[in-house]
């Protein structure tokens, strides 16, 4: 605690503080979410199996657009790497080496769930465990690592795509759109697989609001402009149009807004952009006192953590119940369904809180700049943790060996890990 209060104490006056607050906020939001939509069940062998409330809870798919909240977290991203790399540019510090400080701090509490999960799925084998429940488990606890593929690609990118937005503005993400577009027309016609193009084209088009977010590009007209006509192309696109209401995935649905991501998604994003910057003013306001920006301080210094170890918790708490002969299978329609959410939420808020005291040191830890390396190295590093990320996700929820995991993505990740992490600091 001493050390967030002297974050909160030696915060710039120049700092852009409601950031801080929408970072936390959009994280919050998706934890919670996930959280409340998960349905914890049975199979017919008796073994446990889950899925998401939202494949027979239709009336709360509207509710989404309130919690899918990942476009809101890149556009964020977008500000902090603009402002980062801008002044790294300032102190006469490559791209290779802003690469390298960015990514280590997203890769070492990465790194840490990853190995813990590998040493646990070990354990519990040795202790006579399934090894298809050990799987299933451990991919449940990996899903948040979906977003991290994306997010360290943008990351990846950041040099370049700053380059773009210097020299052209806004007309970047509105090019990034015509991919998009294209990749939806085909998926409506030819299938899913056409708009895969959208995880990246898609993402970069949000992260790059961010960027103009930085440069003070929307005022307060533009601000009303993004979240009217945000919110009027998300209900064309979906209430009137061909897209899902559900911003978040609905198993068996036959088309998803947000894997791959889709223009319905990125209007929502647009929206959200406006609503923020229309709420900057109050709540800079409201964060120059000293509780709610220590708040806001003490939550963003281990908000990754918090990300990704909730699925963790949730998992965690499942198993526990499920010993203790506690675990509850209410019919996801029924009114204890919904009144279960309450205890529920509350139990899974004191398991996270329990593994983010354990491991979110890792992400606090000060680490000294590092030294240059050679670009296409740090490139490497970068595309070595993606790919195996990648292949983690896609290899299911089966148990993939020793530590449920396939052996060859989690030695590609580790490997690139080190690139950034196993360097000269000064």
């Amino acid at each position: 605690m001493t050390r967030i209060r002297e974050l909160a104490e030696q915060t710039p006056a120049t700092r852009a503080r409601h950031v801080d607050l929408f970072r936390a906020v959009a994280i919050t939001a998706v934890v919670v979410g996930h959280w409340l939509i998960m349905v914890v069940e049975y199979d017919r062998r008796g073994a446990l199996d889950g899925t998401s409330a939202l494949r027979d809870l239709t009336w709360a798919h509207p509710v989404t657009w309130l919690f899918q909240v990942m476009p809101l977290f890149f556009m964020v991203g977008g500000f902090a790497n603009a402002l980062s790399y801008q002044r790294q540019r300032e102190r006469s510090r490559t791209p290779a080496q802003w690469l390298l400080d960015r990514g280590a701090r997203l890769v070492r509490p990465t790194v840490v769930l990853l190995v813990a999960l590998a040493a646990g799925a070990a354990v519990t084998r040795l202790l006579g465990a399934a090894p298809d429940q050990i799987g299933r488990a451990v991919w449940l606890a990996t899903l948040p690592l979906w977003f991290l593929i994306a997010y360290l690609g943008v990351v990846a990118l950041t040099p370049v795509m700053f380059r773009l937005h210097e020299r052209a503005g806004l007309a970047v993400p509105v090019v990034l759109l015509v991919p998009v577009v294209a990749g939806d027309l085909l998926r409506f016609r030819y299938g899913e697989a056409w708009a895969y193009g959208n995880f990246a084209f898609a993402w970069l088009a949000i992260h790059q609001l961010g960027f103009a977010w930085r440069d003070g590009r929307f005022g307060q007209r533009a601000a009303t402009g993004l979240l009217a006509g945000g919110l009027a192309g998300l209900v064309l696109l979906t209430v009137a149009g061909p897209y899902p209401v559900s911003m978040v995935t609905v198993p068996g649905a036959e088309l998803q807004n947000s894997s791959p991501p889709s223009l319905a998604l990125v209007a929502l994003a647009a929206a959200q952009l406006g609503l923020v910057l229309l709420l900057a003013g109050p709540a800079e306001r409201w964060l120059r006192r000293r509780r709610p920006w220590l708040a806001v301080v003490a939550a963003n210094a281990v908000i990754l953590t918090v990300f990704l170890w909730h699925m963790t918790a949730a998992v965690l708490t499942t198993v526990a119940l499920h010993l203790l002969d506690r675990l509850p299978t209410f019919d996801v329609r029924s009114a204890e369904w919904l009144l279960w959410r309450v205890p529920w939420l509350a139990a899974l808020a004191i398991v996270l809180a329990v593994l983010v005291a354990i491991v979110g040191r890792v992400e606090t830890m000060r680490v000294a700049p590092a030294a240059d390396r050679p670009m296409w190295l740090v490139a490497a590093g970068y595309v070595a943790m993606m790919v195996g990320l990648l292949w983690q996700a896609l290899a299911g929820s089966a148990s993939h060996g020793p530590f449920a995991l396939p052996t060859g993505a989690l030695v590609l990740f580790l490997a690139g890990a080190a690139v950034l992490l196993v360097v000269p600091r000064r």
